[in-house]
């Protein structure tokens, strides 16, 4: 038991990267959920934008968290990146896997991801770690 005492744990050293790493996991959890909720729930393709950008708020509101409380300062300015991180890598990668261009949605996630990780990181930020 005394050898566990000494691992080093590993730390990211941006709270950018760690905040978008967090954003991957929840946008991963988050497209699951969706997915099992479309196949034997009740939720119809018609409905899936909508609760898509729920599911992009929520994971920026999360990667904001991290990267505020990994920062110690300036939580809404790492949270804000962190949001416009994570819209331009979604839309990148959703320009390369399916050709899709800009219209008023992609606008409407990149200012929802903007606000929703400013407001992460500065809740982030103000949480003391124990």
């Amino acid at each position: 038991m005394n050898a566990m005492k000494n691992v080093p744990k590993a730390h990211m050293a941006s709270p950018l990267l760690s905040g978008i790493l967090y954003a991957s996991i929840w946008l991963a959890a988050g497209a699951l959920l969706l997915s099992v909720l479309l196949r034997w729930g009740s939720m119809q393709e018609n409905e899936l934008p909508t609760y898509s950008l729920v599911i992009h708020g929520c994971s920026a509101l999360a990667g904001g968290f991290v990267s505020g409380r990994r920062s110690h300062e300036r939580g809404w300015y790492y949270g804000g990146m962190l949001g416009v991180a994570y819209a331009v890598l979604v839309l990148l990668i959703s320009f390369l896997a399916s050709n899709t261009g800009f219209s008023g949605k992609t606008l409407t996630m990149l200012i929802e991801t903007l606000l929703c990780g400013s407001f992460g990181g500065m809740i982030g930020v103000n949480t003391k770690r124990s």
